[in-house]
């Protein structure tokens, strides 16, 4: 049984890194289903376990990017300046106020649903009319919406600061590998900050280490894969499977919730 679980969280990660990668989103937050419901992962043990993935896995697309001269220093040191602060926040909001998995399943669900449903309209409306024109945030107001997504990528839904970037206008060849810098840099200091915080908590607190290696390992893959296939997608269809997907994620999160 341990070796099936190892190579489905394998598995998983690769699939689903391969997707997201090409947007400077994660992953991690559409493994989510998979933990709890496949794999049994228990709350808050969830969000460490996606932050280790978010460490193993980043530096596949990451090395890609690099290697094709995309990934560029000043949006992503703008971004890390607030996610690393918030992300210590945001853990220790969700040891110690939200550690139950009702509370968590709704906040999911709140921030996936509105997330996909942006992402669909953006996609389905970027054929009849312009994007709004790029532009660069003002540096306080992008470090501190960086600091509220850190605060939510702690407490255990992170994966939104590429497509609100994109969504102001920045191409996504330029966002994504920004955001994924973030998030690697976010995601190695979350992981310690839970593996600090076990120590003062009688939880499940600490990450699933098995599980998040293996989904790790596969996100490697997939993200370096996704990372590779960038310029050969089209963009559009691609938000639009992302849109769609995490919109009905979180609509079966508010399912459960609500029953």
């Amino acid at each position: 049984m341990v070796g099936w679980t190892l190579a489905g969280g394998l598995v998983a990660g690769l699939l689903i890194a391969t997707v997201t990668a090409p947007v400077g989103v994660s992953g991690a937050v559409f493994l989510l289903p998979i933990q709890m419901s496949v794999f049994g992962v228990p709350s808050p043990a969830i969000t460490p376990t996606n932050l280790l993935f978010n460490v193993v896995a980043g530096p596949g697309a990451l090395w890609r990017y690099r290697r094709d001269g995309a990934l560029r220093g000043d949006l992503a040191r703008r971004l890390m300046l607030g996610t690393l602060p918030g992300v210590v926040l945001g853990a220790a909001v969700r040891v110690f106020a939200l550690p139950g998995p009702d509370v968590f399943r709704l906040l999911i669900a709140v921030l996936l649903l509105p997330l996909g449903l942006w992402l669909c309209l953006h996609a389905l409306t970027a054929a009849h009319h312009r994007p709004p024109p790029a532009g660069e945030l003002p540096p306080r107001t992008l470090t501190g919406l960086a600091l509220a997504v850190g605060v939510v990528g702690g407490i255990g839904g992170g994966s939104l600061l590429g497509p609100i970037l994109v969504g102001r206008g920045l191409p996504v060849a330029r966002v994504a590998p920004a955001a994924l810098a973030a998030t690697f840099a976010t995601s190695f200091v979350g992981a310690a900050a839970y593996t600090l915080l076990s120590l003062a908590s009688t939880g499940d607190v600490a990450p699933d280490w098995w599980l998040g290696l293996a989904r790790g390992t596969g996100g490697l893959i997939g993200g370096y894969l996704g990372a590779h296939l960038q310029p050969r997608l089209p963009e559009r269809a691609l938000r639009l499977l992302l849109g769609t997907l995490a919109a009905a994620l979180g609509a079966l999160y508010a399912a459960q919730t609500l029953t």
